[in-house]
């Protein structure tokens, strides 16, 4: 009995150290099918092709925006974000999934114990007695345990591994998207608050404008003209704020939603405010460097990389499968009589199944498995591309976003003191009330570009700060040990 079982150990532990050999194909890091530094040209600052000193990854979301009420928006967004909840639970449903594709490669084993009770007529007993039998058993065994001699087994869980790891930079991504989502809403809120504020300005300035009008109308100085043409101007003015009201509330719905909850009102920025980050100026590196760091990318390599492995369990179906049901305990005829020497009891089954002919399905699954596995490159090489243009995009507007705003202030200045003059003009009958009416719309829509143009140089800043893979605080992975 001694010999027996030390042999069956000796047996079971040889080829417990040769399976788990992985049949899928060496893994190797494509090539990035973009250029290897980034476009030049009179849209683009010099020097974006070289490499940083640091990382925009690497920089904590804390770190890159200052203005205190952002701060605690973003903060609040991570909390209450149900789409950011969503991506957690996803990496928690992974994680149970790994570990059920981990478990195969152990042997499971099961307690057991039994009692059967039977009366067999005289009729079908072979003493042509009647019958009571009684039957006890308590046993330990392995059931159906697959010998993972080709891999089959660590395939899956490979793949398995990769696709919990795959869930981590989805949680990523939406965090860095839902950072970036809050400061964009912010910023329009902002901006639009200053629009209103801006026409409340103009509508009180061409209120007076009218009254004035209106007096030297009444003392027969102005034509009905230039009182009619004072009052479009203030019917104008009337429309924005109307039309500002609503895009406030609505940027203010959108900010809500992004963050999760009510906003307070003491979160709700008062104006557009030019000190939102602490840079103003983002090093891109080189495109290497920086793509394959996105969040994003690092998804679609995992889930190639997945793919990958499932090749290796498509090829082993190809293979003998071994699996093995075994079991030691006792058993007796009386309960009393159950744990004693002569009562011991062991069954070992191993079974080999070795498949002959499936009608082709395996061949047809091992080329599904390959051609998953293309298509998950080709969508990994589309991810990069997509990343490149959209960092190529936000790097053109960043070259002349500092000239747009410059000769937008400046046009603003030429059209305030145009308008000055104007009014002067008038004032001293030198000229109707129309100069004056086309030199304050030419203010207004120069001082609401003002406004758009600021906005798109901050807008920016945020969008590169996405686009190069920055954002959150460093991850620290639990992935479970292989």
């Amino acid at each position: 009995m001694k010999r027996i079982t030390t042999t069956l150990c000796l047996f079971l532990g040889t080829i417990l150290c040769l399976s788990g050999c992985s049949m899928a194909p060496g893994y190797t890091r494509p090539d990035a099918p973009v250029p290897a530094a980034w476009p030049a040209g009179p849209s683009y600052q010099s020097g974006t092709g070289k490499a940083a000193d640091a990382s925009v990854a690497d920089i904590p979301w804390r770190q890159f925006f200052i203005d205190e009420k952002l701060r605690k928006l973003i903060a609040l967004s991570l909390e209450n974000n149900r789409d950011l909840r969503v991506a957690l639970l996803n990496i928690e449903r992974s994680r149970a999934q790994y570990q059920i594709r981990r478990s195969d490669l152990l042997p499971k084993i099961d307690a057991s114990a039994g009692a059967t009770f039977q009366r067999v007529p005289a009729g079908l007993s072979t003493t042509r007695n009647t019958m009571t039998t009684e039957q006890y058993s308590a046993a330990l065994g392995v059931s159906s345990y697959e010998l993972d001699l080709f891999g089959r087994v660590t395939s899956l869980k490979d793949q398995a591994l990769e696709q919990f790891l795959a869930t981590e930079q989805v949680r990523r991504s939406v965090q860095l998207s839902l950072v970036a989502q809050v400061a964009a809403a912010y910023l329009n809120l902002a901006a639009n608050r200053d629009r209103l504020q801006l026409a409340r300005e103009t509508l009180s300035s061409q209120q007076t404008s009218h009254q004035l009008t209106r007096s030297r109308f009444e003392a027969g100085v102005s034509s009905a003209l230039d009182m009619n043409q004072a009052r479009t101007a203030v019917e104008t003015a009337r429309l924005d704020i109307a039309r500002f009201t609503t895009l406030v509330a609505q940027d203010e719905n959108a900010l809500n939603l992004a963050v999760g909850t009510q906003v307070g009102s003491d979160l709700i920025p008062s104006t557009l405010d030019e000190s939102l980050t602490s840079l103003r100026d983002l090093a891109p590196g080189l495109p290497s460097d920086v793509l394959l760091r996105r969040p994003d990318i690092l998804q679609a390599e995992n889930l190639l990389k997945g793919f990958n492995a499932n090749i290796g369990a498509a090829r082993a179906a190809f293979f003998p499968r071994i699996t093995l049901l075994s079991s030691v305990g006792f058993g007796s005829s009386e309960l009393a009589g159950l744990f004693t020497g002569n009562a011991f009891a062991w069954s070992f089954a191993p079974r080999i199944t070795l498949p002959i002919f499936d009608g082709g399905s395996n061949r047809a699954n091992l080329k599904v498995a390959v051609i998953d596995r293309d298509i998950a490159l080709a969508q990994y090489e589309k991810a990069i591309q997509t990343a490149f243009r959209e960092v190529a995009d936000a790097l053109a507007q960043r070259g002349t976003i500092d000239e747009q705003v410059a000769a937008q202030q400046s046009l603003t200045d030429a059209t305030s003191e145009s308008y000055n003059l104007s009014r002067a003009r008038y004032e001293k009958g030198v000229d109707g009330y129309l100069s004056v009416l086309d030199s304050q719309r030419f203010l207004y829509g120069a001082q609401q570009n003002l406004i758009t143009a600021r906005l798109a140089r901050l807008a920016n800043l945020v969008t590169l700060y996405k686009v190069l893979g920055g954002g959150s605080e460093k991850i620290i992975l639990t992935t479970p040990h292989s």
